[in-house]
């Protein structure tokens, strides 16, 4: 959520909120909802303007919420660039009234037709390397998907697939590293349909990140998301380079063949077994973790032990487990033989409690050793005995730890460190807590 706020030094008003909505799950459409009203509350007199997935499927239902609302589907975001100079404008030409602001949004902005519909229209205009809250930069190098996943909105809302040419690619995550930059995470929607030009060829995501590599120095990377598919040997060898960190979240779904076709997956479990089996060996002991779906249309109690094997034999380091959500729109919604929610929860809960064991084992394995980390933040400082003795912090590991720390220094965010991990905090994993062990840097 941002705010674009009168220039006024003495009561700065917000004359427009940005709200980026999401459309994966039900969950998420009503988070946004109740985001879009307790903004309407607190801002009053300011224009709401509503973007991203949701508001590319459910542009009707957003604005009936109220009528200083204004949606702007996620495909043509990138108009929300021209929205400061119409503020301008206006104000230039007495008060601001939200509705009046609407209107010419509407007609300026809103009313001319896409270029090319169905794809992203300038998707990376507001691409942004680093953010206010985030010790890590990141690069958006694709959007949208041309695949059909039979659950997915994903695919409706965001449009055809677009990737960044490879020398903008370089050049960004070059001024990254000139500006001080210890990692860049990289972003995408489906990381296999990445297809960047260069020197007048197409490349695909392994060789991108080649050429990451060969044009910078010291900039570690960080894969955000994988498709099972594309873990070949090419791949392997390219992340094998010690400034990839050892971290990898696969696309997964399930692990039983039979529901990965009704969800029109282009692959099978061995793939996804192969997979985590080559990671292993081009990183030692990575930090493996994947997204299940339980509950989908047809799914048995066979089709989730299936899953739960799979799991066994990944060994996954932690699951990210969504009970299914049905998605008004897609081929699943029609699908017969439905799970009962009690059901879906239920299996979310075991695969939950599974990969909680599973990441305590994980970190176990890291106690006394060495291992690199980001500063994130300076948590607050520790008093003992009503002084103040030094800080404690939150880092993140290359290997995706996140790490609670006490130094008596001053560290900037941002600063990478080598630390040590020395204890894991299992009650906290346990209750979902942000920090999972705690380290001391050495």
């Amino acid at each position: 959520m941002e705010g674009i706020t009168s220039n006024s030094e003495e009561s700065p008003e917000i004359l427009v909120s940005i709200i980026n909505t999401c459309a994966v799950t039900q969950k998420a459409e009503q988070k946004a909802r109740r985001l879009i009203r307790l903004l309407l509350k607190k801002c009053p007199n300011s224009l709401v303007l509503v973007t991203g997935c949701y508001a590319q499927l459910a542009k009707e239902e957003i604005e009936n919420i109220d009528e200083r609302i204004c949606a702007i589907g996620g495909q043509i975001k990138s108009r929300i660039s021209q929205i400061p100079m119409l503020l301008k404008e206006l104000l230039n030409t007495g008060s601001f009234n939200p509705l009046d602001f609407k209107s010419i949004v509407n007609e300026k902005i809103l009313k001319p037709v896409p270029e090319k519909s169905g794809f992203p229209e300038k998707s990376f205009t507001l691409s942004t390397s680093s953010f206010l809250s985030h010790s890590r930069a990141s690069l958006k190098i694709q959007d949208g998907c041309n695949s059909n996943c039979s659950y997915c909105a994903i695919h409706i809302a965001r449009g055809h697939s677009v990737s960044i040419d490879v020398q903008t690619a370089i050049d960004r995550v070059k001024e990254l590293e000139a500006a001080g930059q210890n990692e860049v995470v990289i972003t995408t929607v489906n990381i296999g349909q990445y297809k960047g030009e260069y020197k007048g060829e197409y490349y695909n995501f392994t060789r991108l990140l080649k050429v990451l590599l060969d044009n910078t120095e010291k900039i570690n990377f960080r894969i955000s998301s994988l498709y099972p598919e594309i873990v070949d040997d090419d791949f392997c060898s390219v992340i094998s380079d010690p400034r990839v960190c050892p971290h990898f979240h696969i696309s997964v779904q399930s692990g039983s063949n039979k529901i990965l076709r009704l969800m029109n997956r282009q692959y099978g479990a061995e793939i996804v077994i192969n997979a985590c089996k080559k990671l292993r060996e081009a990183k030692k002991n990575p930090f493996i973790a994947c997204d299940l779906i339980t509950g989908f249309p047809g799914e048995t109690k066979e089709d989730f032990i299936e899953t739960m094997d799979l799991c066994e034999k990944c060994k996954f380091s932690w699951i990210h487990a969504f009970p299914f959500s049905e998605r008004p729109g897609t081929v699943a919604a029609t699908m017969k033989n439905k799970v009962p929610q009690s059901v879906s929860g239920e299996r979310a809960k075991k695969l939950t409690d599974w990969a909680i064991n599973n990441k305590i084992i994980y970190i176990n394995s890291f106690i006394g050793k060495e291992l690199s980390a980001i500063i994130e933040t300076v948590k607050r400082p520790k008093v003992i005995s009503n002084n103040v003795n030094g800080y404690i912090y939150h880092a993140v590991t290359d290997n995706f730890i996140h790490c609670e720390i006490h130094s008596k220094k001053i560290i900037q965010e941002s600063t990478k460190v080598k630390i040590e991990i020395t204890k894991v905090l299992i009650e906290r994993i346990q209750k979902g807590g942000d920090i999972e062990a705690s380290a001391k840097i050495i």
